[in-house]
């Protein structure tokens, strides 16, 4: 059984806020790397190929199921930010925003009864608790830094260290 033509729609939707992550991260990256804080910025880079990843696996999935993915453009992204701090806020809403849109398909799955796309989503929606829990403690790092130097240099240390996840 195929997808029905509004879960598509609503899969290929996603699809592209996935691919939005992506770039949105990919220029915070920029931003890091500007500010000479070259582990955020590998973080910011490890998130885009997440992010990518999870886009690619909507695109797979609504092939699986006998549809098309459908690219679509989207805005620029923002490029500047006042802080890190700020950065990593920003990274944190967009992850409950993509949270909420996930939940928002799996709502429609199962109001569809499209158990197949319900069982795809769960994974998306283990992942997203991680997702925020892993920025908002970052963001809760940030604000305990305030102005220290150190503390900024030790926590960009840390963050340099994130690899690239297997999804």
């Amino acid at each position: 059984m195929g997808l029905s033509t509004e879960l598509a729609n609503e899969l290929n939707n996603q699809m592209n806020r996935e691919f939005e992550s992506a770039y949105l991260y990919l220029q915070m990256a920029v931003y890091f790397e500007e500010k000479n804080l070259s582990g955020m910025a590998t973080w910011m880079r490890s998130q885009y190929d997440e992010e990518r990843a999870h886009a690619l696996k909507f695109f797979d999935f609504i092939l699986e199921r006998n549809s098309t993915p459908v690219l679509e453009t989207f805005q620029k992204p923002k490029n500047k930010w006042e802080s890190p701090l700020n950065a990593f806020e920003d990274a944190y809403e967009h992850e409950k925003y993509i949270s909420s849109s996930i939940n928002d398909l799996m709502e429609k799955a199962l109001t569809e009864k499209d158990y197949a796309t319900k069982v795809f989503l769960d994974w998306f929606i283990s992942e997203q608790v991680e997702e925020e829990s892993t920025v908002l403690a970052i963001v809760e790092q940030l604000k305990m830094i305030k102005d220290s130097p150190s503390a900024m240099f030790f926590l960009n240390s840390e963050l340099g260290t994130r690899t690239a996840a297997q999804e």
